[in-house]
């Protein structure tokens, strides 16, 4: 109890002074909304053009995919605001040494490394994605519980993406430039933009066993439609607990290899 009252006082401690300094530049945020908003009306229409003509992914009406919709952008405002501004920078601990001064610390380096800052730039597109989510499920007349219930494996998705990212950045310790390939694994979450039907069966089981694309949007939408197995959301909590062991595992390993800039 105490090592968790412990870290949620430096958790606060560390947002609060993120956001006071990100607050300096306000016109961000409008800038921020901006793009939001010009994203998300790229997305409905990328998505309309499906539509428009009659067709729809196989056992999913306009609305129950604008949810899915929703929750990619729910998606994005989240690694905008949480994984982004932290797991990007491990690259650059490594490469200025400054990972050195985070290993000294009496706190988790891996908590220091997840959680030190956190934009507010990405809370448009936690908005809007809830917008949309809201509106489709008022068409669907979904029940309030719904929400609820998605919002388990929703959690169990993200847990998942913040532990391949978190991997992806620890393996800056031997290749240092890696940008690259954290654009490689956002661009693969694109995917999740659209419900896994709309892919060829080849490519659901891509992004439904290999990168998990699934769990994050078609899996919390199936469970907010209430046509989802509970062996999936299972599934999802074992994933994510599986990630997150495998992810501290990992950093542990990496730090054996990590040569400290002072020596």
């Amino acid at each position: 109890m105490d090592w968790l009252t412990r870290h949620w006082r430096v958790l606060k401690l560390f947002w609060s002074t993120a956001i006071a300094a990100e607050l300096e530049y306000r016109t961000n945020f409008i800038l921020a909304t901006l793009t939001s908003l010009g994203g998300m009306a790229g997305s409905l229409f990328g998505l309309s053009l499906f539509y428009q003509t009659g067709y729809t992914f196989e056992g999913w009406s306009w609305e129950e995919a604008l949810i899915v919709l929703g929750l990619f952008t729910l998606l994005q405002g989240f690694s905008s605001t949480f994984l982004a501004p932290n797991l990007n920078q491990i690259v650059k601990q490594v490469q200025q040494g400054t990972l050195d001064f985070v290993l000294l610390k009496p706190i988790s380096s891996q908590f220091w490394l997840s959680a030190r800052t956190v934009s507010p730039w990405g809370l448009p597109d936690l908005l809007f994605g809830m917008i949309l989510i809201g509106y489709a499920g008022t068409r669907l007349e979904v029940q309030p519980i719904a929400y609820f219930f998605s919002a388990v494996p929703l959690f169990f998705g993200l847990l998942s993406l913040y532990s391949l990212w978190f991997m992806l950045g620890a393996t800056s310790i031997w290749f240092v430039k890696i940008y690259n390939v954290t654009e490689v694994l956002r661009g693969l979450l694109e995917a999740g933009r659209y419900p896994m039907a709309a892919y060829p069966v080849a490519y659901r089981f891509f992004f439904t066993f290999v990168i998990p694309v699934a769990f994050l949007t078609t899996i919390p939408a199936e469970t907010l439609l209430n046509r989802v197995e509970v062996a999936w959301i299972a599934g999802a909590g074992g994933l994510a607990i599986a990630l997150l062991w495998v992810a501290r595992s990992f950093w542990k390993f990496a730090l054996r290899f990590y040569t400290s800039a002072s020596s």
